[in-house]
């Protein structure tokens, strides 16, 4: 069996390949790893007895920077959706006191579940996942709750 290091050098192209494909030009370094990793994985789990290597190199590395780009998408919105408040929520731009202590007040208004969700989210950083595994609900239903609880939090904020 080929070391990975040869499997690497071969399969190198494919990963160049599948950024392309998708569009990748920002971050290109972390999704070349990104691949890296796929391939290594992929490698792995092979089974010769399945079939070629390559189809099962290619998919696994075409999936895989599909989903660091679906998490970066993601990412990105979230924090775009409402720049403002998610700056003060995860205490970037909090200047004054008088910012702090509305915040304070705001967060104080909120329940103790809506308050357990910002504090997961924005500050520990909890993924969807975890987050929906703490609260006994599906992801879909955090994501919804998420964004329940910022729309009350930023009305809160601008009364």
């Amino acid at each position: 069996m080929e070391t990975f290091e040869d499997v690497l050098d071969k399969f190198e192209p494919m990963i160049h390949a599948c950024m392309r494909k998708l569009h990748i030009y920002k971050n290109y370094d972390s999704f070349k790893q990104a691949g890296r990793i796929a391939l290594w994985k992929a490698w792995q789990r092979y089974d010769s007895s399945k079939g070629n290597f390559a189809p099962f190199a290619y998919r696994s590395i075409y999936g895989s920077l599909l989903d660091e780009l679906k998490k970066t998408v993601i990412e990105k919105n979230i924090i775009l959706a409402d720049d403002e408040l998610l700056e003060i929520i995860l205490h970037r731009s909090v200047e004054t006191s008088l910012d702090s202590e509305r915040l304070i007040k705001a967060l104080s208004q909120l329940n103790l579940a809506e308050q357990q969700l910002i504090h997961l989210l924005f500050v520990e950083r909890f993924s969807l996942d975890k987050v929906a595994l703490h609260f006994g609900i599906t992801k879909a239903g955090v994501k919804k709750k998420r964004e329940r609880t910022l729309q009350k939090l930023k009305l809160i904020m601008t009364t």
